[in-house]
Parts: C-alpha cells; structure tokens; sequence
C-alpha cells in the first residue's frame, strides 16, 4: 500500500513521462519485452520484466516522490493454505488486504483505493470481505466503528493506472530481500518503507519484533530458508 503525499496527477504524469522516454529511447528499441507490451496495448513499468537500466530509473524516480509505503508479507505454507484460505488465492488475498486495512479504520475520512486488478481476488465480493475481516480486528483491538469512515476500491490495470507501477515497484524490493536476502532494492527506498509485517513469522511474535520500519529495518537475515 503506498499512500501519496503529493498531487496524485503529478505523480502519474511523471510516471507516463518516464514510459515515454523509455519507448522513445533508441539504446531501449530492440527490447523485446517493450515490443511484446506495446502490442498489448501499452507499455507500463514492472519491476519483474524490466531490465536493469529501466529500474534504474524507475528508483530513481521514486526517490522523487513523497510517499510512504505499507507491506504485509506472508509466508507460503500448503497446510496453512488450505486450512485458513480453503485453498484459494481469493481467500488468502482478502486475508492480507484486511491487515493493511484494519489500522486505517480509526479515522473520520473517506480513503480511496486503487488496487491492481487481480481475478477473482479483487472482485467486489472478495474486496468487501477483506474489509469486512478488517473491521473484525479492528473491533477485536478495542476500536469503535466510525459510520463516517469509507473505504472506495478503485480496480484498474498499470497500463490505465501509472500508480499501481510504484506500488509494483516497492513490493518487488520487498519480495527479492525475502527470497533472495537481496538488500540493495530495499536501500534505495527504506525512507518511504514506513512497516513491513512477516505476519506468519511467529517466532518473532513477541514485543512485535514481525514488524519492520525505520526503527527495526529489515536486513539480508531476514531472507525466508528454502524448505
């Protein structure tokens, strides 16, 4: 979750900006990723595909931008997949969507989300039992429901929405220092990285040594062993 302190139109126009040079730059035209996307119907930054000069500037330009980003991490594990999720990926992302949520539900205002459209997972059904599970925890904590307090989900794709390749760009940091110990990502943006949460991580439990920010900064050890 990535929440913009700035403008949000001058974020996607930077974002579209940063698309088009890299389209239009020559040293980038052979790419047969570029080509691919292009042919289907636009090209977006994502962190995974691209090459390494292109997420270069991708960070580069994220270092630009006043925002903070939010991640809730969950471990694969079958047995727990199927018992807690019942086996679907729907399930298992409403769950992770509720943690993200539940803190934000003490507050008076109405908060808009643009979520990357994902099957079934982001169906309308699917995003209000994850803000149904949220608001469980909430209450389960001692917090009172606010009636004015409103959660819009907005669902769109990186092609039509430039802000989903920021948030795309800050999980994948994420996602490579817990599978691959690698740092150097995550470096680049931990100043915006305001929590992290390994929220299967119970031996960590304790004092919420799970939580990860500024104070607690996640590290090369944090990568999850191959089992």
């Amino acid at each position: 979750m990535v929440k913009f302190k700035e403008p949000l139109e001058q974020v996607r126009n930077n974002v579209k900006e940063l698309q088009i040079e890299i389209q239009n730059n020559p040293f980038f035209e052979t790419s047969s990723l570029l080509k691919k996307k292009n042919s289907k119907g636009g090209y977006y930054l994502h962190a995974t595909d691209d090459i390494p000069e292109v997420r270069l500037k991708m960070f580069e330009l994220i270092s630009t931008i006043k925002c903070s980003f939010e991640a809730v991490v969950g471990r694969k594990n079958t047995e727990r997949y199927i018992e807690r999720h019942k086996g679907k990926e729907e399930y298992f992302y409403a769950d992770m969507l509720s943690h993200l949520l539940k803190n934000k539900l003490s507050k008076s205002e109405k908060i808009v989300m643009h979520i990357s459209e994902r099957g079934k997972s982001t169906k309308n059904l699917n995003l209000e039992l994850a803000y149904k599970k949220a608001l469980q925890r909430f209450k389960k904590k001692g917090g009172e429901e606010n009636e004015e307090n409103k959660i819009v989900f907005n669902v769109n794709v990186p092609t039509s929405e430039p802000l989903l390749n920021v948030a795309d760009y800050f999980c994948w940091s994420i996602q490579r220092l817990f599978e691959k110990g690698e740092v150097r990502y995550y470096n680049l943006l931990k100043d915006k990285i305001s929590l992290v949460v390994d929220i299967y991580d119970s031996a960590n439990y304790e004092n919420y040594r799970n939580y990860y920010g500024p104070k607690n900064e996640l590290k090369k050890e944090n990568k999850i062993p191959e089992i």
